[in-house]
């Protein structure tokens, strides 16, 4: 199951995604609907001059249409003459109002055998090319048709391209820091597990005594050495707590029997303290140093 953070973050990528394709696609829609008016009012102006300069100004210009990408055509209703340098004075006053790049071609072609009589190019690389100038054409039907070289346009299908990674990279390193916090937080389950049960298992240092080697835990009943642990019984434990209380002097028989059993209402005999000697003897044999002697016809006696 996905954690509430993951969850969070994956809602925010895709809510990202969402918004850059938006973004995208709106710019798309906004080339597609919206052309270069500022442009075309330009060339309906440039075909304007021209009819002014004809000693024409009652005719019209017709609408400017649109050749292919890069070349527009501005048609009149009626024919007209022209100068050459004129005319390229024209354009070029007026298409220094636009934004489009400074190099252009422009071409007057017949208007129903479609043949070229004037064509002139301004290249800043290469150098203009304007052959007839200063020659006067004779009244015609023409159409003038100016192209220019391709812009340069951001594809803002590569932008949905080049994010798909991104979004896929986002996702890749979320999910890893989930992983990662993931098993932090198991790590640090378990360590606080493993000190609880060790908590729980060993006494606190202020209730041990050394006995030798042995560290004893009274309240616990619990012997341990080199960090081994030996479990008591609650009758050994008694035992171990009178004798170490009592360490290097005799402890009568009489005395363990009624601090274990008798206290508790239980009638036992001098044998059950006998076999719970031997039963002790046994849990510290671990350590030679430590000894439980019977001390004849008293008691017993723990000597370290």
């Amino acid at each position: 199951m996905l954690s509430f953070m993951s969850m969070k973050q994956y809602s925010f990528f895709a809510v990202l995604s969402i918004s850059v394709v938006a973004i995208a696609l709106a710019f798309v829609k906004k080339s597609n609907e919206y052309p270069d008016k500022h442009l075309e009012i330009v060339l309906r102006n440039i075909g304007h001059q021209v009819l002014l300069h004809s000693k024409d100004s009652t005719s019209r210009v017709l609408p400017i249409t649109t050749v292919n990408d890069n070349t527009y055509r501005i048609s009149f209703e009626n024919s007209f003459g022209f100068i050459p340098d004129t005319l390229m004075s024209i354009v070029h006053q007026q298409l220094a109002k636009t934004d489009w790049p400074g190099d252009y071609t422009v071409s007057v072609n017949k208007c129903d055998q479609n043949q070229t009589i004037f064509a002139y190019e301004v290249n800043t690389a290469r150098g203009d090319l304007k052959p007839c100038r200063g020659r006067i054409q004779k009244k015609g039907c023409y159409v003038i048709e100016i192209s220019f070289p391709a812009k340069k346009t951001f594809n803002h299908g590569w932008l949905l391209l080049a994010f798909i990674p991104v979004v896929f990279a986002g996702l890749y390193f979320a999910r890893r820091r989930n992983r990662i916090s993931g098993s932090r937080g198991l790590l640090e389950e378990k360590i606080d597990e493993s000190l609880s049960r060790e908590t729980e298992c060993v006494p606190g240092v202020a209730d041990h005594k050394k006995v030798g080697n042995f560290v004893f835990f009274e309240s616990k009943g619990i012997l341990s050495l080199n960090g081994e642990t030996i479990e008591l019984s609650v009758k050994e434990g008694k035992a171990l707590s009178i004798l170490v209380s009592n360490q290097n002097d005799v402890v009568g028989r009489d005395l363990l029997m009624k601090e274990i059993w008798e206290d508790d209402g239980v009638v036992v005999i001098t044998r059950n303290v006998d076999v719970l000697i031997s039963k002790l003897r046994k849990r510290l044999s671990a350590d030679p140093s430590v000894k439980i002697v019977n001390v004849h016809g008293r008691g017993y006696k723990l000597m370290v």
